[in-house]
């Protein structure tokens, strides 16, 4: 019984769960940093959106929340953006927010210019706009601010509601227990009481065929005619639900905001499309407030958080939070019934009824192919092939692996399967499908072939291309051609009755024989342009109209324009979220559910595409902030609306910048350059905002714009600005620099002019003692020369002496021994006699004498006249001795030369040293040579 239970509620939570719905958006207090309750949304004509958190407003440009307090601390409920300003109802305050040139908010207090006072506790929960009036309500009061006169008219309100209604330029509002009431002329005129107007809090309330459709807090409409109040059946009557707020959409739909269930969705004629709740995707579900943007974009202000609901956008989302189907390989509606072949197998839900996806019975497993043929559903299996009829299915083929079916043209009662192991056959016999025959001779796996009568044209990833002739029976195969594989991520397809070949390199014509593969080059670059080149296999949907093909930045198809031939393509962008959860690469998915309505498998359940609700919007880019400062914080914000100038200490800049695109399946890249430091555009970037750090002085204008899916916006946002020279680099520190550069020039040339001026001096003086030098070594030389000379002449005196010296020692000696010889001579004549004497005068010459005085004054200058003044007792002969000792003559060489023995040469000798006073250790030789 448990478990039956147990059962039942997850069915039933099951059954609330899988529901195709639009995309959305949750945001999280801590997400935009604020408080849980948001009261109130609007939006400003620049499109950002504008929400009353309880205390403060808070500011989204579709990148990046702003928060904004006011002055005095309290819970804002009410905003309204008109024009330029925002206005905003709090807690006994009103006023509005204008942008200063930074981009920031700044507070102006309408209140403060009352003359009475507010009510205790008074709070304005709705803000309206009529004209060049403002009207501010509370439960006490309403406020008619005149933006001409700057003036206030007060109204007496004592709503149970506070909520303002605007018909036909006519405002309404109600009166707790008096009913419902319209201003005319500046007062308050009662339209009607009756009971439920005046006891119920109307929630809302809408213009309808000429009529009023009013709705209350217990979820009834009404239609008043300005006379009867009668009611307006829909699809909330008998549902105990209790409403908070509620909004008309452009469309003439409704949205109910309740209490305790999200919200509801109701048509024009009141029927209910679609009831979203926290259990469906919302934060919360107490539904504050309501607000459609201008896109059509639905804002839910929750108790707890925010939320944006694309409405009208072409793609609706199925999430399997259980995971009770698993990963989405193909899908198919038919006869009102939708069918999914997932990794867990075939589910089915009727589509004209509230219906669940239900497992079909028999189809556990992994399901690969979906396929219509002759009305009959053909189901590709793990197990082998099932035909499902009205959600049963029957196994007709247990041949395991079956990747695809095709119908023979020549034959409709046969069928061709792809299979892991080769291929296989099926006939039709009785109106009943089953396997016939394996084709023998061919046990490639076949996931991707083609069929034209007997040839089949089968690719494998890692094999090649196959062209297979079958025999008539299709029983074996009779001839088989391969070709290696030309690249990877490959598959053939036919379009427009020829066959390609798809791989990485390109997309290749395939002709009868494989010989004629041909690159298809029209095709190519269609397919293969930058960043849109197709990550997996090109898929044909099953009109034969379309190629499609998913890229990095989306999914795209090819059509050919049946006059022309030729070709075009189209990109539909898909978020990185979505194109991440694909599921296993190579078997991403797309499949034609009905005409322009495609359903993209994806592996927690699919995202349905719908054509006729692809649209192109035009989107401008803005920048919000350029803030600056240096290098430890760049916090400070600068006007946007004037040229920046920033000091060389605050050159680091953050810019921030957006485009208000609320769209979930819309991606946003941007694009940004720098002129003045880079001309060329950066890398596209999901990062709305760009740092630049320590910029050199100089001009810059910085530009940014934005990919918006797969359109450019309609605009470049761009700020100029210069950052001036640092202090170093200013004019006064560069006239600074160039004078102190004069003047260090001035000084340098001084200084060389005194340094070359002293090394001129240093050289003069260095040549003028070179000169003198070599004058000097001149004279030397010169004296050299002449003492040379000199020395010659001394050395010619004294050989000239020492001839002379000889020549009278030997004469001399000569004559001694001539008179020696006389002198023995007996009995000597006169004539002997006069010879002797002669003799003796020849020997004691004083002429002799002269001329070695002569000579050896040549010979030794000055040298008898000094030894004569130094010893003046010397007599001549003591001189003569003196000179023949100078000359070192032995005693034995001087007796001839003075005609005296040698003994009175030692005799004379001795007296010398006396005259000399020459200590007895004293030589006598040596004290006249060193004299």
């Amino acid at each position: 019984m448990r478990s039956f239970f147990t059962y039942f509620l997850v069915s039933i939570c099951w059954g609330l769960l899988s529901q195709e719905l639009p995309p959305i958006q949750n945001y999280t207090p801590k997400e935009y940093n604020g408080e849980y309750q948001n009261w109130g949304i609007s939006q400003s004509p620049t499109r950002n959106i504008y929400i009353a958190n309880h205390s403060s407003l808070l500011e989204f440009d579709g990148n990046t929340w702003y928060k904004y307090k006011l002055p005095s601390p309290a819970i804002i409920r009410s905003v309204k953006a008109i024009g330029d300003k925002i206005y905003t109802g709090s807690y006994r305050e009103f006023g509005f927010w204008t942008k200063e040139e930074t981009g920031q908010l700044s507070y102006t207090s309408l209140s403060d210019r009352l003359d009475s006072s507010l009510s205790e506790d008074e709070e304005f929960w709705d803000i309206l706009a009529l004209d060049h009036w403002v009207l501010f309500q509370s439960l006490d009061r309403i406020y008619i601010y005149d933006l001409m006169e700057d003036s206030f008219k007060i109204l007496e309100a004592n709503s149970a509601k506070a909520k303002l209604h605007l018909i036909k330029d006519k405002v309404y509002f109600q009166r707790a227990k008096q009913g419902l009431f319209t201003i005319a002329n500046g007062e308050a005129v009662l339209v009607d009481n009756d009971p439920v107007l005046a006891n119920v809090a109307i929630i809302g309330l809408y213009e309808r065929n000429g009529d009023l459709l009013i709705l209350t807090e217990d979820a009834k409409f009404y239609e008043y005619d300005f006379e009867t109040l009668t009611p307006w059946q829909t699809d909330m009557d008998g549902m105990a639900v209790k409403l908070y707020s509620s909004i008309k959409l452009d469309d003439g739909t409704f949205v109910l905001g309740s209490i305790s269930n999200g919200f509801y969705h109701l048509s024009k004629e009141g029927k209910q499309i679609r009831n979203i709740n926290q259990v469906k995707g919302l934060n919360n579900n107490t539904v504050l407030s309501l607000f459609e943007d201008m896109d059509h974009n639905l804002w839910l202000g929750l108790d707890n958080g925010a939320s944006v609901i694309n409405l009208y956008s072409p793609f609706n989302e199925y999430v399997d939070k259980l995971g009770k189907i698993g990963l989405v390989y193909a899908a198919m509606r038919h006869n009102n019934r939708m069918y999914l072949g997932t990794n867990q197998g075939l589910f089915s839900r009727r589509t004209d009824i509230s219906d669940e996806f239900k497992l079909v019975t028999g189809t556990e497993g992994q399901v690969w192919s979906l396929q219509l043929v002759d009305s009959t559903i053909f189901c590709g299996h793990n197990s082998g092939t099932f035909v499902v009829e009205e959600g049963r299915a029957e196994l007709v083929s247990d041949f395991r692996g079956t990747w695809a079916v095709k119908p023979l043209k020549h034959d409709q009662n046969f069928i061709l399967q792809g299979n892991y192991n080769g291929l296989s056959v099926l006939e039709k016999k009785m109106g009943t499908w089953s396997l016939r025959n394996v084709v023998e001779g061919f046990t490639i796996s076949s996931r991707f072939f083609e069929i034209d009568s007997l040839t089949v044209m089968v690719n494998h990833e890692q094999k090649g291309l196959y062209q297979i002739k079958l025999d008539p029976d299709l029983q074996r195969v009779t001839n088989m051609t391969n070709v290696e594989p030309i690249g990877h991520s490959s598959n053939i397809f036919r379009f427009k009755d020829r066959l390609y070949h798809k791989t990485n390199t390109g997309i290749y014509l395939l002709e009868d024989h494989l010989k004629d593969i041909s690159m298809d080059s029209s095709m190519t670059r269609m397919v293969f342009k930058e960043n849109e080149n197709p990550i997996s296999i090109i898929i044909p949907d099953i009109s034969g109209q379309k190629l499609w093909f998913f890229t990095d930045n989306g999914i795209k198809y090819i059509t050919q324009n049946t006059l022309s031939g030729k070709l075009s393509d189209t990109n539909i962008p898909m978020p990185s979220t979505l194109r991440s959860n694909l599921g296993v690469s190579g078997f991403e998915n797309i499949s034609m559910i009905a005409e322009n309505e495609y359903l993209i498998g994806s592996s927690n359940g699919y995202v349905s595409l719908n054509l006729d609700k692809v649209t192109s919007i035009t989107n401008s880019i803005k920048i919000n902030t350029v803030y600056y400062g240096d290098y430890r914080d760049a916090s400070t914000k600068a006007p946007l609306q004037l040229t920046g100038e920033f000091k060389y200490s605050d050159n680091n800049l953050i810019f921030e910048y957006s485009v208000t695109e609320f769209d979930k399946y819309t991606e946003v890249r941007y694009q940004h350059r720098l002129e003045g430091l880079y001309n060329d555009w950066s890398d596209w970037s999901d990062i709305p905002e760009t740092t630049f750090k320590n910029l050199p002085f100089g001009e810059y204008t910085f530009s940014v714009r934005a990919m918006v899916g797969n359109s450019l916006t309609e605009n470049v946002a761009s700020y100029s600005f210069s950052v001036l020279r640092p202090w170093y680099l200013s004019n006064l520190a560069i006239f600074t620099y160039v004078l102190g550069l004069v003047l260090l020039f001035i000084l340098i040339h001084r200084i060389y002019k005194r340094y070359y001026r002293k090394k001129q001096e240093f050289l003069i003086k260095k040549n003028q003692k070179e000169l003198e030098r070599r004058k000097l070594e001149e004279k030397e030389r010169i004296s050299q020369i002449l003492n040379e000379k000199l020395q010659d002449e001394i050395d010619n005196k004294s050989r000239e002496l020492a001839i002379s010296t000889m020549s009278i020692l030997k004469k001399n000696k000569f004559l001694s021994s001539l008179k020696s010889q006389l002198n023995n001579i007996p009995n000597k004549d006169g004539n002997i006699k006069s010879v002797l004497r002669e003799i003796d005068r020849n020997i004691n010459s004083e002429d002799d004498w002269k001329f070695f005085e002569d000579a050896f004054n040549n010979a030794d200058k000055d040298f008898l006249k000094r030894i004569k003044t130094k010893h003046d007792s010397l007599t001549n002969n003591d001189l003569r001795l003196c000179a023949y000792l100078r000359l070192n003559l032995s005693s034995k060489e001087i007796a001839p030369l003075l005609n005296i023995s040698v003994k009175s040469v030692e005799m004379k000798r001795y007296r010398l040293r006396k005259k000399f006073d020459l200590p007895h250790e004293d030589n006598l030789i040596d004290y006249i040579l060193n004299f």
